[in-house]
């Protein structure tokens, strides 16, 4: 599959098979779109040479009154050099691979635990309902903790590396357990040859010294919930007394990042319909003083005022460009920040099954809750049907993660045909089951923003090259 567009300026050709991205004049783009257009993929993979005189005489007769004559056929030639170094209108080579991806073996490299089921914010588009997750509230007691560490130790494989994420609700409302976990990790890695990579979550509202400290030593990563400007935070972003959180946060974030040095952190802002003008709060980040910075689409239902529709579509579509003209921008005065959805990789990127089947929920990546039971991820706790077993017990539905396992970018329909399948990986499952008709199905909304972002991404790429 050959994906074209046009961004910024530049003439981008994406090779999906292959990942390879090709930055080209006006005469090539219309010669790949018009060999695309004139031959399916199978005629062209079945040919031996592009440049037989039928395909060069076609060519010709499309473009003559655009170009010259000898411009086509240079353009042809380069093609014909693309196609023949594997890196346009290459073959699908991943299909064979799906029978090893489904057979594979459950090897869990990854938790989230729910260190607590309770919050001190009352964010209006909480999926978690302000912590309770459709249940009660609830806090990890330290024996739950410790056996969900025993769990994953066990369920790891020979993986070294092991992911904990302590999530919530508000993950510092337990903040003792929290320390007594990571300890008691940290004691068990040179028995088992393990190493603990620890990711906390956190509102800020309860950051001090203390805990400050204790975060940038432990915390492999943290993430910072923060909305952007000031009257956009706390109408999203409340204490439960109505009042808002942006004056009390934002200095406790400027501390502890500014203790942390060099280490990973994210502030991340999620944007509703309040702020479709969001790349405004992105800048708001920066200037703040934040250089690792993400902003996530709402993902809620359609009777909330606040809502992304389908008709804002060009809107964020237009923001997500105004956003990008700013960070090449920034980039050149030297107050660069890094977007997540912009960070991509196109020289290596992920393993062929992660690109094929995304975040791993279920099989590699499981939630835990207070009291010890087991989810696919973390929007999949509190539905029944998705229990897949407990931190004593062990996965007692393993039917649940083949379901998952089952699932990827060829047995998605709407996938077929789409240049980013590869980059998402078929979206998220949550999203798919509670927006789409089920695990196989697509947030649509979602799908047509990850485009966005990616040729975006692609796009900046190729200008940061350019620049250089």
């Amino acid at each position: 599959m050959v994906y074209q567009y046009k961004s910024n300026g530049y003439n981008i050709v994406l090779d999906v098979d292959s990942g390879a991205v090709h930055l080209v004049d006006d005469t090539a783009f219309d010669v790949i779109a018009v060999i695309s257009w004139l031959y399916d993929e199978e005629e062209i993979n079945a040919s031996t040479d592009l440049e037989k005189k039928s395909l060069k005489e076609e060519v010709l007769d499309e473009l003559s009154d655009t170009y010259d004559e000898k411009d086509i056929l240079d353009a042809i030639s380069e093609v014909k050099t693309l196609w023949e170094e594997g890196k346009l209108f290459t073959e699908d080579s991943y299909t064979e691979l799906i029978p090893q991806i489904k057979e594979r073996k459950t090897v869990v490299k990854a938790l989230c635990l729910h260190i607590a089921h309770d919050c001190n914010l009352a964010c209006k588009y909480c999926f978690a309902e302000e912590g309770e997750y459709h249940g009660r509230r609830a806090l990890m007691s330290s024996e739950v903790g410790k056996k969900a560490i025993d769990f994953l130790i066990a369920n790891s494989g020979n993986r070294h590396n092991l992911e904990v994420d302590f999530f919530g609700g508000e993950p510092l409302m337990n903040f003792d357990v929290v320390k007594e976990i990571v300890a008691y990790g940290r004691s068990l890695e040179d028995k088992y040859n393990k190493h603990f990579r620890f990711t906390i979550t956190t509102n800020g509202v309860l950051l001090n010294d203390e805990i400050d400290d204790f975060i940038n030593k432990e915390m492999d990563n943290v993430v910072l919930s923060l909305d952007g400007r000031k009257e956009i935070n706390d109408k999203m972003r409340p204490f439960r007394n109505g009042q808002g959180s942006f004056d009390y946060i934002v200095p406790k974030f400027q501390n502890l990042i500014k203790k942390r040095g060099d280490k990973k952190y994210y502030v991340r802002g999620t944007f509703t319909r309040n702020n479709l003008d969001f790349a405004n709060d992105v800048v708001t980040f920066a200037d703040l003083g934040f250089d690792q910075l993400s902003m996530e689409p709402v993902v809620t239902d359609l009777e909330n005022d606040y809502s992304i529709r389908e008709e804002d579509l060009p809107k964020i579509f237009d923001e997500y460009d105004r956003l990008s003209e700013i960070m090449l921008e920034r980039e050149k005065e030297g107050k660069g920040f890094t977007f997540f959805h912009y960070m991509i990789d196109l020289n290596g990127g992920p393993c062929v099954s992660k690109r094929l089947s995304g975040c791993g929920s279920a099989t590699e990546y499981l939630a835990v809750t207070p009291w010890g039971d087991l989810y696919p991820c973390h929007q999949f706790v509190g539905e029944d049907d998705y229990l897949m077993g407990n931190v004593e017990e062990g996965i007692t539905h393993p039917e649940i993660a083949d379901k998952f396992r089952s699932c990827n970018v060829f047995t998605k329909p709407k996938c077929n045909d789409c240049f980013a399948k590869f980059y998402c990986s078929g979206g998220c499952a949550a999203n798919a089951h509670q927006y789409g008709e089920g695990l196989n199905d697509c947030y649509d909304i979602g799908c047509q923003m990850e485009r966005k972002r990616v040729e975006n991404a692609i796009m900046m790429k190729i200008a940061k090259t350019v620049e250089e």
